[in-house]
């Protein structure tokens, strides 16, 4: 069983991806593998980008690695209550290699901020458009306050509401829990 997490951010210090490694980690009996954004960095899109350049290699990778999940875990940081720009330029290219990036592929959607909502909007927006990409949605949620929810330092959930429904989400995949 192959688990594909990330963070939907290109911040180095992405509490998007410490959140998405960490649910990841608490599914038994798969290899997981984090992606980093920062890894997959594209021109700006534009169709006279794209006549330029065509499919770049990094969209095409990037699909691929989508392909080869059984499972596909993604937490989103929300700017302007919307996609990173980071997240959106990726996705722009990879729409254009594979419209129905995710493949059929079931998934999990996350989100978190420092704030109060956890990055809700994004969140809620990435759910209702999974579908439109060959998504099969489990479900999601969203993690609000991070920083008095989360311990970096100790790299786990400590609101134990917060975890019991990570968990219970995470159930829903069919795969086995910790």
């Amino acid at each position: 069983m192959k688990i594909i997490a990330f963070g939907a951010s290109s911040s180095k210090k992405s509490i998007n991806k410490n959140l998405a490694q960490y649910a990841a980690s608490l599914i038994e009996g798969g290899e997981v593998e984090v992606l980093d954004l920062n890894d997959y960095e594209l021109p700006l899109f534009s169709v006279d980008r794209e006549e330029e350049l065509g499919h770049p290699k990094l969209a095409q990778d990037f699909v691929h690695k989508l392909e080869s999940a059984d499972l596909i875990l993604i937490s989103f940081a929300e700017h302007n209550g919307i996609y990173t720009a980071a997240f959106k330029n990726l996705m722009d290219w990879v729409t254009r290699v594979k419209k129905n990036f995710y493949s059929d592929k079931p998934l999990i959607f996350l989100s978190t901020s420092p704030g109060a909502r956890g990055a809700k909007s994004v969140l809620d927006f990435a759910s209702n458009s999974a579908v439109h990409f060959g998504g099969k949605l489990i479900g999601s949620l969203s993690i609000p306050s991070f920083h008095e929810n989360f311990s970096i330092k100790e790299n786990k959930l400590t609101n134990q509401t917060l975890l019991k429904d990570l968990k219970i989400l995470l159930s829903k995949s069919d795969l086995t829990k910790k």
